[in-house]
């Protein structure tokens, strides 16, 4: 071999590149902290084996959260970056996952497929189009009085026992939704199971694709199952499909991300929730919306833990509305315990018809008026013949909460919900 043709040779070689790894170095309560590798917040890292997020860093190195039960974890445990996807294909529905998109359902998830991010880029603007057409959540009170959007993200705001779960399951078995994505975020694993087998049941996980961290899992897993929902309604949106994703609940996934907030040494804000958590919020939820193939409609709970709630008014300011459920109609055996003159949909107006419009809007009348006498004759103090159309809401006052109550086994769509709710308002409608 002549000295020209082994220069040629070492300039075509390219020598192997291996990953700059470090040492875990301190571990103090939820926080890790590493020598290394450089990498920017946001960066997945392996800590001899346990998945970890990068979420600061100092002069003495990175600052981590584990993602994964970090109890086993010693001192100088190799750190080494990773970078996590997940491979989606049409396989992945009737799937139970994890927040990392692991089995949770004893099947193994076949090779191969589309490589797909955890956390979902921002959409851009011009990719989105207005919401225009209802949706079909396959409840008749919200058909006929609080009418989704096609594309809509909404809240139902609770107290804890008012029968939320029970209505995202009655949705997920009987909306007009392609594919649903269900978010089981911080919830106890007993409620969860029975979630799945009991509410949601066969046939409502045929076309669903659920998502379950429980609360006793790390505060980085509960987040990350989140966006994995979020990720994987995109992927299915991408395809031209009309997702429903249903999040149970917007409330933990902000509590998790205060838990990381404040380990990672950010300040407390309002009411001790640090400033990434109002920032995640809305990355989240800005990913429903209508797009140029495909949409996905957004519901979110948000638990009310008190009147002026931080996260459920962070959650009005961000959503297109809110379906607030009352305990006092769920004491009463009321289901769903939807209470309308509490709840708004800021898209119905769009996208209904004009009978539609006029009778959500006479109904509404009706029923605030059947309130106001309700509350007359538990004190003995209604005289009728002063009021026309309060006498007209106490005449019919079993129809109108006929219309609102519905079987939990029981979908009517959106068709059956506006002519029944033309039908019950009946000859009211002739006087209008």
């Amino acid at each position: 071999m002549n000295l020209l043709s082994a220069e040629k040779q070492l300039m075509n070689f390219t020598p192997p590149v291996f990953p700059v790894c470090g040492r875990l170095t301190r571990s103090v309560g939820l926080l890790l902290q590493a020598s290394g590798p450089p990498l920017p917040v946001g960066s997945m890292v392996s800590v001899d084996g346990v998945i970890s997020e990068v979420v600061g860093f100092r002069e003495e190195g990175l600052l981590l959260l584990a993602i994964e039960e970090a109890r086993r974890l010693r001192p100088e445990a190799r750190v080494e970056p990773v970078h996590l996807t997940l491979r989606l294909g049409d396989w992945i529905m009737s799937r139970v996952l994890d927040g990392l998109g692991r089995p949770l359902d004893g099947k193994p998830l076949p090779y191969g497929g589309e490589e797909v991010e955890i956390t979902p880029a921002p959409t851009e603007l011009n990719s989105r189009d207005p919401v225009e057409k209802p949706f079909d959540s396959g409840i008749r009170a919200i058909n006929g009085l609080l009418t989704l959007g096609l594309g809509q993200k909404i809240g139902i705001f609770s107290m804890p026992g008012a029968g939320k779960s029970t209505l995202l399951a009655m949705m997920a078995r009987a909306s007009g939704a392609d594919a649903t994505i269900i978010a089981l975020i911080g919830e106890r694993g007993r409620e969860a199971r029975e979630f799945i087998d009991e509410l949601l049941g066969t046939k409502g996980l045929e076309r669903s694709i659920v998502v379950v961290v429980t609360g006793d899992e790390p505060a980085a897993m509960r987040v990350k199952g989140a966006f994995l929902a979020t990720a994987i309604a995109t992927w299915l949106r991408k395809k031209g499909r009309n997702v429903l994703l249903l999040m149970d609940s917007l409330t933990r996934v902000a509590m998790a991300q205060r838990e990381i907030g404040l380990a990672s040494g950010e300040p407390p804000t309002a009411r001790g929730y640090p400033p990434s958590v109002f920032a995640l919020v809305p990355r989240l939820v800005e990913q429903a919306g209508v797009f140029q193939s495909g949409s996905v409609t957004g519901i979110y709970t948000v638990l009310l833990h008190e009147e002026q709630d931080i996260v459920g008014e962070l959650a009005k300011g961000t959503l297109d509305g809110h379906i607030k459920l009352s305990s006092r109609l769920a004491q009463r055996g009321h289901y769903p315990a939807i209470d309308v003159l509490e709840s708004i949909s800021r898209v119905a107006h769009r996208v209904t018809s004009v009978g539609h419009h006029q009778d959500r809007t006479k109904f509404i009348d009706l029923y605030s008026r059947w309130k106001e006498a309700e509350e007359l004759i538990a004190i003995g103090t209604y005289t009728p013949g002063n009021n026309r159309l309060m006498d007209e809401a106490v005449a019919i006052h079993d129809k109108l909460d006929g219309f609102l109550k519905q079987g939990v086994n029981e979908g009517i769509s959106l068709e059956q919900s506006v002519f029944q709710l033309d039908r019950t308002l009946g000859e009211n409608n002739a006087d209008t």
